[in-house]
């Protein structure tokens, strides 16, 4: 292995130490945000989701096809939990059946983001409220996710018809925030497959994925017959030699979900790493550009792997022991990073706007949802306040 960077093997000194806020403070910055997501109840009944991105900083309504439908359902169950409002609990309940009906017509399920789909609103739903109905949809998604396992390359394919040559042995980044799925399935039907393909994808993305200086790729490359890994490109950084900001959170994330799964050590010192080369990169207010390139001048910033990343964090910080150097710096940068999107970049106060967190960007090359509202970028933020202010169990 190269030698790893200086960017890869410690958080910045400011992170140290940090004043630490009130509580008053998070319960202000969490309160119009509750107050916005109900009011938008009414514009996203069962059936109906914000698109992906705002347009002009508003989320139209669209059907549940989009990989991104379950992160409003999330942000119900979150304001569920910061509130005790039961409405939120109705309206996450009666997308339960919107949800199975997508995996019984079989609606965009080509996907690893069955993850996603079905950890935030069927995992979600059973482990809040019992629901048998949404146990049953997230067994049957972790099954089709199982359907993209390659054993022999002892990996997952992220996107499309496994059939597609394009596409054939493509992992991403994203993928470990989506492996939850397989490890919850595994306790649920004491299955080990489940838990065994999911470990296995982990440990080829940390082989591929992460590069010596603690930065990673977006995607990676695999022959599915050797199992050899082939080459690291991107679909949404700056360049392939980049490192795509919101690829760097989902990692942090990801892996340090994997440790709470597995714990394998590996996990907590690639994430760590993939840590401080984020915080590394950061600019004066701590809220990262669209990739991270880039740590100064006009470039967008990206809001939604801001929030991402500060819940990895906060993660990462719980798994590591008390007496580890790098747990508070860790804790302090999350509380940092919300305390600075509550401050400059929370969408509470622009009427035109019914989002939650406004200058996130989803694809930059792509030029779509640029300096927008991401409804990830939402639900993140949300569940980093629900982070900083309960002892909050994740639905991942």
């Amino acid at each position: 292995m190269k030698e790893i960077s200086d960017e890869g093997l410690r958080a910045p000194e400011r992170f140290e130490s940090w004043p630490e806020l009130e509580e008053s403070f998070w319960r202000a910055a969490t309160e119009p945000a509750l107050e916005r997501t109900r009011a938008n109840l009414a514009s996203f009944p069962a059936g109906s989701y914000p698109a992906p991105s705002s347009a002009g900083r508003r989320y139209q309504a669209i059907p549940n096809r989009e990989w991104t439908s379950s992160f409003w359902t999330g942000l119900l169950w979150l304001s569920h939990e910061l509130s005790g409002d039961a409405r939120f609990r109705e309206a996450a309940l009666a997308q339960v059946p919107d949800f199975r009906r997508r995996l019984d017509e079989r609606i965009a399920v080509e996907t690893h983001d069955l993850g996603f789909l079905y950890s935030l609103s069927c995992v979600a739903a059973w482990r809040l409220a019992g629901d048998e109905a949404a146990r049953a949809a997230a067994l049957k998604a972790a099954a089709l996710l199982m359907g993209r396992y390659f054993e022999k390359a002892g990996i997952i394919q992220a996107w499309g018809d496994l059939g597609d040559s394009a596409q054939r042995g493509r992992i991403i980044i994203d993928c470990a925030m989506n492996l939850p799925l397989l490890f919850w399935a595994s306790e649920e039907t004491g299955d080990p497959y489940y838990r065994e393909a999911a470990a296995a994808h982990l440990s080829a993305a940390n082989g591929s994925l992460l590069r010596a200086d603690g930065s990673s790729y977006h995607t990676y490359y695999f022959d599915l017959e050797s199992g050899k890994p082939l080459r690291g490109s991107t679909a949404q950084g700056y360049s392939d030699s980049s490192c795509w900001a919101r690829g760097q959170a989902w990692g942090i994330y990801g892996l340090a979900l994997g440790f709470r799964y597995l714990r394998d050590p590996c996990l907590l010192e690639t994430a760590s790493r993939l840590a401080h080369y984020f915080l590394n990169r950061l600019p004066q207010d701590l809220i990262c550009y669209w990739d991270l390139a880039f740590v100064e001048g006009s470039q967008e910033r990206d809001s939604s792997a801001a929030a991402i990343a500060a819940c990895g964090l906060l993660e990462l910080a719980s798994s590591l022991p008390a007496a580890d150097p790098r747990r508070r710096p860790f804790e302090n940068a999350a509380a940092a990073i919300g305390a600075s999107l509550a401050r400059r970049y929370a969408a509470a106060g622009d009427a035109l706007s019914n989002g939650l967190l406004l200058h996130a960007v989803y694809s930059k090359p792509a030029g779509e949802g640029v300096d927008e509202c991401c409804i990830w970028g939402d639900y993140f933020y949300l569940e980093l306040l629900a982070r900083l202010q309960l002892s909050w169990k994740p639905y991942w």
